[in-house]
């Protein structure tokens, strides 16, 4: 799961997309110093407790999204402030936090408190950090802008009653200031050398036309108001869809073709055709920045390169045993051209292949109970992804729902270009984006009633996207792969996120071509070469993000390895994915911590 567009949109807040690499302390470890008095210990935590109060308004005021999906229903009206101004006057905010964070005894508190401490920390620093290096100014990528991610919020509008319609129409009503600030921020990166590929500007260019061309009939912005409750009257349906319609012809549609005109007549001209941040200026900061955070780790670039490069010849080792059990004689290339290319690996028709992706979504939650003690409350659907951004969008995403909004939670799978969706990596895809995958762990996180709301809304793409990954490992252990070609396409998959580690920190630290970066998927997968070249423009366009995959999953089974060792016989798959899951994502370090406590915890029962 990544949030489409709106986290390339969204990155003037860079609120909770991913965690600082540096703990200021581990809160799991003994303090070597005098234990609090339980007044110091009260003092400690009343001000913790202020300042995530605080922090958590914060968030609400900045961030409407994740508001109303906790039911705050003022705030389904109200958009954020994408512009550098907006950011900018939301530092002096974020550094007072930051201090009175830091003028707290954290020897003093829980560890529970301790963890928030940190955590919150972690997160307030990354924010400023996204501020003074400007990274607002990638305001776009391959998979387009604003007008993708408008696209993506009208999408999750339920409207039950005429408050929901009004809050609809209001959001509506302002959302071209964003428009606005995308360009604007874009417009500063093409001033100051932060530069997107041309391979890049020209997706984006291509769906900024398609914005453009929109008609009432099929402008994703006016289906919320198309199909409006019967207990509105029809006249007033009728006033409510005039109303959006003049929105949307009047303020939306100008700035759609505003920004398709910048694209074209002032960026694509001076887009270089070489990709990497390594050669824009002040880029090898912002990329070691980015591969901090999206890993929420220390890791430099280069140690990342070097495990991708391990990964590759571990699961390609793997690969070649089960190329053997599908009773293959030939070589590894050989295998590779029959998966692309015979018949029986594709459905013929779209809805075959969402019927094969709804089956298995099935099949995964019967799966279910054997490994977990805990499941969510909210269900999920499967979904094609929608035609008018299908083209240059990834072959499986997860939208995630709300239980207080009525919606559920969403598999979204590509059913374009069906000779380049293989059926062999269809399971893989559904472990992840569905269960035990991205609805499972997301869903658990909305649900943590016990934990603070800036833990239920942060989004640590280390932890979220590295148990995705280690979703689809489950699937063995679930009897989940049926064939050695779906065995072969899991192992497919995780090489997939082992040759992001190669390629992205090729391109971006070592001045890689995407020619070059493309060998190691072209070499060692079974991707179809629709996916690679649409994965490839997402790594170009979206520098550091796709580290994440492999450095959680490795975290993980890292993890389980040190629990299984310490518990022997006693080790319960059901509790210790429970300790993972339940209390909500954390930064690696921080969950190292977090479980290396329960296993403790465990031993002491025994």
């Amino acid at each position: 799961m990544n949030r489409p567009v709106l986290a390339t949109a969204l990155a003037a807040l860079m609120i909770g997309v991913s965690a600082c690499a540096t703990p200021a302390a581990d809160p799991a470890s003994p303090a070597a110093v005098t234990a609090p008095t339980a007044s110091q210990a009260q003092s400690s935590g009343e001000a913790l407790a202020a300042v995530i109060t605080d922090y958590e308004a914060f968030l609400k005021r900045h961030d409407p999204f994740g508001a109303s999906q906790e039911g705050d229903e003022a705030a389904k009206s109200r958009l954020p402030d994408l512009s550098r101004e907006g950011e900018l006057a939301r530092r002096p905010e974020l550094v007072a936090l930051s201090d009175r964070l830091a003028a707290i005894d954290v020897t003093a508190l829980s560890p529970a408190e301790a963890q928030n401490h940190a955590f919150a920390t972690w997160l307030i620093t990354r924010a400023i950090e996204g501020i003074d290096l400007d990274v607002s100014r990638m305001a776009f990528n391959s998979e387009g802008g604003f007008g993708q991610s408008a696209a993506y919020i009208a999408g999750s509008a339920r409207l039950t009653d005429r408050d929901d319609v009004e809050a609809w129409l209001t959001r509506l009503e302002n959302m071209g200031p964003l428009f606005d600030a995308t360009l604007a921020n874009a417009r500063r990166g093409l001033d100051t050398g932060l530069l997107q590929s041309r391979s890049v500007v020209e997706s984006a260019l291509l769906l900024a036309e398609t914005d453009a061309a929109l008609t009432a009939a099929t402008d994703p912005l006016l289906r919320p108001t198309a199909n409006l409750p019967a207990s509105i009257p029809e006249g007033e349906r009728r006033a409510y869809q005039a109303r959006a319609e003049s929105i949307v012809r009047d303020h939306i549609q100008p700035r759609r073709r505003a920004w398709r005109d910048f694209l074209k007549d002032d960026y694509l001209p001076v887009a270089p055709e070489t990709p990497g941040l390594v050669h824009r200026p002040g880029g090898r900061d912002i990329y070691a920045w980015l591969v901090r955070g999206y890993t929420t780790t220390d890791l430099t670039p280069d140690q990342v390169h070097q495990i991708g490069l391990d990964e590759v010849a571990r699961i390609r080792a793997r690969m070649e045993i089960e190329m053997r059990a599908a009773g293959w004689t030939g070589d590894f290339p050989g295998f590779l051209t029959f998966l692309r290319t015979d018949p029986q690996f594709y459905a013929s028709t779209r809805e075959e292949l969402l019927e094969k992706a709804s089956e298995m979504s099935k099949r995964a939650d019967d799966g279910l109970p054997a490994l977990f003690g805990t499941l969510p409350r909210l269900p999920y659907g499967v979904r094609p992804v929608p035609a008018e951004i299908e083209a240059n969008y990834t072959t499986g995403r997860y939208f995630s729902g709300s239980m207080r909004n009525g919606i559920a939670g969403g598999y979204m799978v590509n059913t374009s270009r069906l000779d380049q969706r293989p059926l062999y990596e269809l399971p893989a895809l559904t472990l992840h984006e569905a269960v035990p995958g991205h609805h499972l762990q997301i869903a658990l996180q909305q649900e943590a009633a016990d934990q603070p709301y800036f833990r239920r809304d942060a989004n640590v793409t280390a932890f979220t996207e590295g148990w995705g990954l280690y979703a689809e490992f489950l699937g063995e252990e679930m009897g989940f792969y049926r064939t050695p070609y779906e065995r072969f396409g899991r192992l497919s998959y995780e090489m997939w996120r082992a040759c992001r580690l190669v390629a992205d920190t090729g391109m971006h630290w070592m001045g890689w071509s995407v020619e070059q970066a493309r060998t190691c998927f072209t070499d060692n997968s079974a991707l179809a070469p629709h996916n690679i070249e649409t994965e490839l423009q997402r790594y170009v366009g979206w520098p550091g993000q796709a580290t994440a995959y492999k450095i959680g999953e490795i975290r993980l089974r890292q993890i389980r390895t040190r629990a299984e060792a310490a518990l022997g016989e006693d080790f319960d798959v059901r509790a210790f994915h429970d300790a993972l899951l339940v209390p909500g994502p954390l930064p690696l370090a921080l969950l190292d911590a977090h479980m290396d406590r329960w296993i403790e915890e465990q031993r002491a029962k025994q």
